[in-house]
């Protein structure tokens, strides 16, 4: 099994939005932390703030930010709002041309296996997997003020 590209950015921008925690950042900063492009970063911003996941400020000030606390942001959530389809093999697609389909036992196993892999998931919230902003290197967010 294997997330798309979206699905790994979409979880990658959660992670660093959550390692600014209040701070505005954006997608310039998080292409630059990442090395991935900013176009492909908008997309995927878009698709998080559309899902509340993230807000997002418009304007010269303007950035995102995590929508909800990390706690409360499931990763298995996020892949299926991320994922475009989950057709493990023609079967599973729209205009399956499968001669065996009707009798076949294999999508049986492989609905058990996506279950239990979207199940993983599920056990997770982005706090599990927030990092500290120092591991993100130059112009990473800054380090949360002590209190």
């Amino acid at each position: 099994m294997r997330l798309t590209t979206f699905s790994d950015y979409a979880l990658r921008v959660l992670m660093y939005a959550a390692s600014a925690g209040d701070r505005l950042i954006t997608i310039e900063e998080t292409s630059a932390a990442y090395s991935i492009s900013k176009t492909h970063l908008m997309k995927v911003v878009n698709a998080l703030t559309r899902n509340g996941y993230l807000v997002s400020i418009r304007g010269r000030s303007g950035g995102f930010r995590l929508a909800l606390p990390p706690e409360r942001i499931n990763l298995g959530a996020v892949i299926r709002a991320t994922e475009a389809d989950f057709a493990l093999v023609e079967c599973f697609a729209t205009g399956n041309q499968c001669v065996i389909t009707k009798t076949c036992k294999l999508p049986a196993i492989l609905n058990e296996a996506l279950t239990s892999f979207l199940n993983v998931f599920d056990h997770y919230t982005l706090a599990d997997v927030v990092l500290s902003p120092h591991v993100f290197g130059p112009g990473s967010p800054p380090l949360p003020s002590p209190s």
